[in-house]
């Protein structure tokens, strides 16, 4: 065997070797870079959908302005495992107490409805009766598949511009952005907050859900699935 063919290819390896671990490091360092620009721009979102709406959103029913019609957004009725929703207790409680104040006269129950056996709006408007809502005020839409399907078909279904939306706080906010860019003149009232850590998955997919509706009001412009048609 010829040494200097040898000791060639031996070399030709070892910088192949180092090119390739090379290529691995950039990837790697690209791959570093960015996920943290990823996390900044969700940061980011997350902070102007907050800041831009903050002075919308009451907590205090005495300071809440009075509207003639609020959109409750829906949630289910149950948790995995078959126990109590707080998200949507706390939710229909405020609802009801806004009902009783005054703050509102007529409620739009928006939710998914996606099988007989799943049925936000029908859930809501059981849970509103028994708290002393009368049936009369109550409308479902049965098509609010996402929050963003909610907000247009308010507007666009149901003729509403100027609405209270009922939610939790961390849901306000981006219901609010919403209705900011679809001509919605709306306020929000912030029903009761769960225990910290009650659903820490709730919060990871809020945070993701932010500069998915940002996306949607100002590049993807998506119609809900039935847009101009009631569903019942």
């Amino acid at each position: 065997m010829n040494p200097t063919l040898y000791t060639t290819d031996y070399t030709d390896q070892k910088t192949r070797s180092r090119v390739s671990m090379r290529q691995v490091k950039r990837f790697i360092k690209g791959g570093i870079l960015l996920a943290f620009l990823t996390l900044i721009v969700i940061l980011l979102c997350n902070w102007w959908v907050v800041y831009s709406t903050r002075g919308q959103i009451f907590f205090n029913i005495h300071q809440l302005p009075s509207n003639d019609v609020a959109l409750v957004l829906g949630t289910s009725k149950h948790v995995k495992g078959g126990k109590e929703n707080l998200f949507f207790r706390y939710r229909m409680e405020a609802t009801a107490r806004l009902f009783k104040e005054g703050k509102i006269k007529y409620i739009i129950l928006s939710g998914n409805n996606d099988s007989e056996y799943y049925n936000e709006p029908s859930d809501m408007k059981k849970a509103l009766i028994k708290l002393g809502v009368p049936e009369s005020v109550l409308t479902l839409d049965y098509a609010g598949y996402r929050t963003f399907d909610s907000v247009v078909r308010c507007k666009e279904v149901f003729n509403q511009e100027n609405i209270t939306i009922i939610s939790q706080n961390f849901h306000n906010a981006r219901a609010l952005y919403i209705c900011a860019h679809e001509g919605i003149n709306a306020v929000a009232f912030a029903a009761q907050d769960v225990p910290d850590g009650y659903s820490f998955r709730t919060l990871i997919r809020e945070y993701l859900a932010r500069p998915r509706a940002m996306l949607d009001v100002y590049l993807f412009r998506p119609q809900p699935v039935y847009i101009n048609r009631e569903i019942k």
